[in-house]
């Protein structure tokens, strides 16, 4: 028999299987709310309850909780909270949602791309389970503009949680919940983060080989501790040449004026653009960018057609990246690249503020991490400002050790049929695509070279993109959807088609690194089918 021959039989097989789907998600439905009995060690779960669809996501069962109550150091309560959201029409993946700044709360497990500028369907609506945690602490994480809650740090268990153990602690919770739930474990299992949830999803590959088969790392924290001393050196950098108020006291977002960085922009796209072979306002050949801001140096006085002097030397000393008295890098230098006079690079390095009590993301959130959890012992009273670069790294050693995701054999990872996708955008003011870059480049090194690391390890740069996305970019793909096909499928992505609404109507191809776009010399330039990666 088949369809054509015996249409009503399809029709009633059809039928069926609509009705065992009915039956099967009001049955889910009724059971979710049993899942407020679930026991284990450790755990309460204090919530489980169906919601319904919306315009935007599936009918799911939501469970919250939180993992080993206690009271550490200080007398301050700590917990490992968690959101696991189940869907009823499941597709039998797992996905862990990486947290953000220095976590504190738990976000919605909805399994968003953790690119701002993405449409593509979240993870939840295409029927992963996904869950996600504070890690192992509760309060402000830090969002731009706010000054984070780092008094976590206190605690020995606390850095732990908030390094790895609470988001290991959570999938492992999920997955007797799924079991729990759906009668059967996940068939594949995901991680996908950006900033500190680029980190953790770092960690997932490096330190639990066998916990996740495929893991996403956008714009990873990879070195976050030592970053922090980026952003004291740019700071001081910046205040040094900033105006003063009365007091003279420096106004840090003045240091460079909206106009000032739109002429670094625009400069550096003039050098750099046409590099790949077309000019459209993206610089895809970053190897073969060599910008210098010194040709914007004013002749005389300050202009708005020109940088001063100070300016340029503190622009050259920011990018050059921080450095001891011996002349040894302590973090990374920077890529030039357009997005530096986006609103998003200005938020994270100067701010806005009109006064002398400076909003940059650098002084809200990375200086209290430095002071309240980076350095050991904690040191709140401490002034970023006098960062001693000679002695003062020293004190971030420890944790260090907890938080930085650095290791790069991966071999047990890689040999079960792991995949590792890293993204960075060129534009990043929070962390340098270029330690990305060379964290992959080790990553090759050290797994047998560029043959046998290829097949499960893939690295993009997205010109123009700020920090987790923003800036003039191609920043709206699909990464998870490449993900899960080189995961289930062997289908490795050479590229993802991209679009941006800084530039409507154009398409490209984001290339695996080293490879940028190449025009084919036929058809339209906005088109990405008229491109290759080479």
């Amino acid at each position: 028999m088949n369809s054509k021959s015996h249409p009503a039989l399809v029709a009633l097989i059809l039928l069926a299987w609509t009705a065992l789907g009915r039956a099967q998600t009001v049955s889910l439905q009724r059971d979710c709310p049993q899942l407020r009995q679930f026991s284990a060690l450790g755990v309460e779960v204090s919530k489980a309850e169906p919601v319904l669809s919306t315009d935007t996501l599936p009918a799911y069962c939501l469970v919250q909780g939180t993992i080993n109550k206690r009271i550490g150091a200080g007398g301050k309560q700590f917990g490992i909270g968690f959101e696991l959201r189940l869907p009823n029409a499941w597709a039998g993946r797992f996905l862990f949602q990486g947290g953000g700044g220095m976590d504190g709360v738990v976000r919605p497990a909805t399994g968003g791309i953790p690119i701002s500028g993405s449409t593509a369907v979240p993870a939840l609506a295409r029927g992963f389970a996904v869950a996600t945690t504070d890690s192992g602490h509760q309060g402000q994480g830090g969002p731009i503009g706010a000054a984070a809650d780092a008094s976590f740090g206190i605690d020995q268990q606390a850095r732990v949680d908030q390094a790895y153990g609470g988001f290991i602690a959570v999938t492992e919770l999920a997955r007797q919940l799924i079991v729990s739930y759906y009668g059967q474990p996940w068939k594949k299992s995901y991680f996908m983060g950006c900033s500190n949830g680029g980190r953790q999803a770092l960690m997932a590959a490096q330190r639990f080989p066998l916990a996740f088969d495929g893991v996403m790392s956008v714009a990873p924290a990879a070195r976050v501790g030592t970053a922090t001393i980026s952003s004291a050196w740019e700071t001081i950098a910046f205040s040094e040449i900033a105006p003063k108020d009365d007091a003279g006291r420096p106004i840090l977002s003045k240091a460079f004026s909206n106009g000032d960085l739109k002429l670094v922009s625009n400069a550096a796209a003039r050098v750099c653009d046409s590099k790949d072979g077309v000019k459209d306002g993206l610089i895809f050949n970053t190897k073969e960018c060599h910008f210098d801001p010194t040709e914007l140096t004013c002749k005389g006085s300050k202009t708005d057609t020109c940088l001063s002097a100070n300016q340029v030397a503190a622009l050259k000393k920011v990018f050059a990246g921080p450095k001891n008295s011996r002349g040894e890098a302590l973090y990374s230098d920077w890529p030039y690249d357009t997005g530096i006079a986006a609103p998003g690079w200005r938020a994270l390095k100067l701010g806005t503020s009109e006064t002398a009590t400076p909003n940059s993301a650098d002084v809200t959130l990375m200086f209290s991490g430095l002071k309240g959890f980076f350095f050991t012992p904690p040191d709140p009273q401490f002034d970023p400002l006098k960062f001693n670069f000679d002695t003062d790294p020293s004190r971030l050693q420890d944790t260090s050790v907890l938080q930085d995701s650095l290791l790069t054999f991966l071999s047990t990872f890689s040999a079960r049929g792991g995949k590792l996708m890293l993204i960075h955008g060129m534009s990043d003011p929070f962390f340098s695509a270029y330690d990305t870059e060379r964290y992959y480049e080790r990553v090759v090194r050290d797994n047998g070279g560029l043959d046998k690391a290829m097949p499960w390890v893939r690295y993009f740069e997205v010109p123009g993109m700020n920090h987790c996305g923003g800036g003039p970019a191609l920043e709206d793909f699909d990464p998870l959807t490449a993900l899960v096909e080189w995961t289930e499928k062997d289908r490795p992505p050479e590229q993802m088609v991209a679009k941006g609404k800084s530039f409507p109507g154009v398409s490209r191809p984001v290339c695996a690194y080293p490879a940028f776009p190449h025009y084919r010399g036929t058809g339209s330039q906005d088109d990405a089918a008229n491109f290759g990666c080479k």
